[in-house]
């Protein structure tokens, strides 16, 4: 399947059996992700208003490519471990999460390739992100480069924000 990328083997604590797959995401997922937003530690504090209220909704799931990196636990219950969204016009990296307890395991660099990809067959030669501040390094970590900064536009953002690019190969 065309949007469907099987990875083996990750190790995480999420996973029973060590796999992650990467898939289309669907209006029922739009709680879950709703929830992995909310919940991101990466959005406490002085961060914790721009997530407040933020819902994912099921027709921006179906308006953009919206795919969720999960693995499957010792139940064989679906674990959502991340997602990113990604906009063709203009392009634009919308969205990228991972789940707190699935840092620091390769799911984001998993995500950005797959995005990458997703970029690349849509025809599109870069694709912007404007970074959440304490997540810009990851960003330059797997590719992208900084191109300027966004500036802060109260009362939802009060905080300048790193732009990046990803160029696509």
């Amino acid at each position: 399947m065309r949007n469907t990328l099987l990875v083996k083997p990750i190790i995480t604590p999420a996973a029973a059996d060590g796999s992650v797959t990467i898939r289309r995401a669907v209006a029922r997922d739009a709680k879950r992700l709703t929830r992995l937003v909310r919940g991101s530690r990466a959005y406490e504090g002085p961060y914790a208003p721009m997530v407040e209220g933020y819902r994912v909704g099921s027709a921006y799931i179906e308006a953009h490519r919206v795919f969720v990196a999960v693995s499957l636990d010792e139940r064989g219950q679906e674990q959502v471990l991340g997602f990113y969204s990604l906009v063709l016009a203009p392009p634009e990296l919308d969205l990228l999460f991972v789940a707190d307890r699935a840092q620091g395991l390769g799911i984001g660099r998993l995500l950005i390739a797959h995005m990458t990809s997703e970029a690349r067959a849509a025809g599109l030669d870069r694709v912007r992100v404007v970074s959440h501040p304490p997540a810009e390094g990851f960003y330059l970590g797997v590719g992208a480069v900084r191109t300027g900064t966004v500036a802060a536009n109260p009362p939802a953002v009060a905080w300048d924000r790193p732009e990046l690019e990803f160029p696509i190969p």
